[in-house]
């Protein structure tokens, strides 16, 4: 079997999506999922681009061995030279040099002419390969360059010591058929270009990224750039998931092909993806989506019951789906407890549990049945990187027809138990302004959004909000029965980030 080198952007590609702005605990999070799922390749950040973004890159290089750690810079020393300082406590290190090879972006945004870019391209390879051996040459925009010159380029860069060449679709203008080609005739006219692995990078302005990665797979390319959940700049980038489930789906078309991804880590990335940036995953979304082993047709659900193969291409398992059986109840002890999360792939520290263990009860006491996604709320929101500065002590809230909400919230600071009064068009926008004038802080919410985390009246609600303070924008969720419960927690997750920045 040969195998497809996944190489995961979504710490560098993806957080480039507007409003999907990541601390580096955050990061740091991700990538430890990112190796668990079996990524080949991490590309961490792009190190010039802010001093936060080196020390991102950097600690991701030392804490986790086992992908190789990339890190993107232009063709301009000081980037790679910030690259360098980035990955030097990597095990595996590679630069990721790009310079763009269309005429539109030579001429308007380099206004610098072929041989100049071409000169360009060769000396920042050779400059890079100071650093470390393992380099990747990107032509930028290279579906709308001239093909001979981008023919040219691409060898130059392996001449001088690229062992990656990638061609990105950075638009999302090709089409299948057409990128496909531009793969075949890459292989066909660069004399040697065996000598190196050519690699695909596609976004999703037409909604084509996973299909023209795909195709590209078809015509010789052996490494893919995605992103997890398809998040990246504008439309997004090629999804992973689709991607990986596509070649193990299509064993027929992608016969001898193979990638080591871990497929039934998929639905855990995608959910701590989403959590983390803030961005919630469509239900119709493939592989990944709420819906997307879910039937509503009668003769949908009488067939999938029959013969699941009959409407179920993937087994929901496959991708880590845990659906929604009844796990536990208020009668389970700690130890079922932890058997259960031990199942559904969480390895959670003594101090952990017990945090755990407390939301479960008090959840528990509230719900009849606690399901699967119950339990991944929980933890996920009780697991936090972030050492909270404030905590919620207590709310009371006064509130209904022709009444104007009023808010009562105690929040614990520093020890110190303090509380504030504020009412509001709405019993959440009461909770949030006494909050405010608990913080001290002046803040705007950008965004705001509920969801049911699992079905019947007593679902789990997740709140999902973006806040605007102290110079920041930070995402953060919340999760309870009671929807204004959620909100305050969401609420006050969001400060304490900001105090973490």
């Amino acid at each position: 079997m040969e195998k497809i080198i996944i190489f995961d952007t979504t710490l560098r590609d993806g957080e480039q999506a507007p409003g999907a702005s990541l601390n580096p605990a955050e990061k740091l999070e991700i990538a430890h999922v990112l190796s668990d799922l079996g990524v080949d390749v991490i590309e961490a950040g792009f190190p010039i681009s802010s001093k936060g973004d080196l020390e991102s890159v950097q600690q991701i290089s030392k804490a986790v061995k086992g992908p190789v750690i990339c890190g993107l810079a232009r063709a301009i020393k000081a980037d790679m030279d910030a690259a360098h300082e980035a990955l030097k406590f990597a095990k595996h290190p590679r630069i990721h040099v790009f310079l763009a090879t269309s005429k539109i972006h030579m001429q308007y945004k380099l206004k610098k002419a072929e041989d100049e870019i071409l000169r360009l391209a060769v000396e920042s390879v050779k400059y890079a390969r100071k650093f470390c051996p393992d380099i990747e040459f990107s032509p930028e925009d290279a579906s709308r360059s001239e093909r001979e010159f981008l023919f040219r380029v691409i060898e130059a860069v392996i001449d001088a010591g690229a062992g990656t060449v990638n061609i990105p679709d950075t638009v999302g203008y090709a089409q299948p058929e057409e990128f496909g080609s531009l793969i075949k005739a890459i292989k066909e006219n660069v004399a040697n270009i065996d000598r190196a692995v050519i690699s695909t990078h596609c976004h999703n302005d037409l909604g084509l990224a996973v299909a023209n990665s795909l195709e590209a797979i078809k015509n010789g390319a052996r490494q893919v750039e995605c992103t997890i959940n398809g998040i990246g700049e504008r439309a997004g980038n090629a999804s992973m998931e689709e991607i990986v489930m596509a070649i193990k789906t299509r064993r027929d078309l992608f016969s001898g092909l193979e990638t080591q991804i871990k497929t039934g880590n998929i639905y855990k990335a995608s959910r701590l993806v989403s959590k983390l940036t803030g961005f919630v995953v469509a239900p119709n979304k493939a592989i990944v989506g709420g819906n997307a082993f879910r039937h509503e047709s009668g003769i949908h659900q009488d067939g999938v019951l029959k013969e699941r193969s009959t409407y179920e291409i993937i087994k929901p398992e496959d991708v880590g789906f845990t659906g929604t059986g009844i796990v536990l109840g208020k009668h389970s002890g700690r130890h079922a407890l932890a058997e259960r999360l031990k199942e559904l792939s969480f390895a959670l520290s003594p101090e952990q549990l017990d945090k755990v263990s407390i939301r479960f009860k008090a959840l528990a006491d509230k719900k009849k049945n606690i399901f699967d996604d119950d339990l991944i709320s929980i933890v996920e929101d009780e697991t936090k990187l972030i050492k909270p500065v404030w905590k919620l002590e207590s709310f009371v809230i006064t509130s209904g027809t022709n009444i104007t909400p009023l808010a009562q919230v105690s929040l614990k600071y520093k020890n110190k138990k303090l509380s504030a009064q504020s009412s509001g068009d709405g019993p959440v926008d009461a909770c949030f302004k006494a909050i405010d004038k608990i913080t001290g802080t002046k803040c705007e919410l950008q965004d705001y959004r509920i969801e049911a985390v699992t079905k019947g009246k007593d679902a789990l609600g997740e709140v999902s909000l973006k806040l605007k303070a102290k110079g920041h924008v930070v995402t953060s969720r919340g999760s309870s029965t009671d929807i204004i419960e959620s909100s305050v927690r969401a609420y006050i997750n969001a400060f304490n980030k900001i105090e973490s920045l």
